[in-house]
């Protein structure tokens, strides 16, 4: 599964455990515009955290934070193990 599938699946879980729909996923779509509320968001950077073993927005100085759904499946491509994406 692609590091693009587990976030989407993510996403979809976390969204379905609080009730929240969820906009159809595509990199384009705002993060803002997902139906994600930041409760949300916590909940789903935390579960990304154990899935891939890395926090990709402490684990680099220089960060930009994401604000399209492409923009944080392309940091968590960067930032995990290769062996985590498999």
């Amino acid at each position: 599964m692609s590091t693009r599938e587990r976030i989407f699946a993510a996403m979809q879980q976390v969204a379905a455990e609080h009730g929240k729909p969820l906009r159809p996923l595509a990199d384009s779509v705002p993060l803002l515009e997902t139906g994600l509320d930041s409760l949300c968001f916590a909940i789903l950077i935390a579960r990304l955290e154990g899935e891939f073993g890395v926090d990709p927005f402490t684990s680099s100085e220089e960060i930009a934070f994401p604000t399209t759904v492409g923009d944080l499946v392309a940091l968590y491509d960067a930032a995990a193990p290769l062996d985590a994406a498999a």
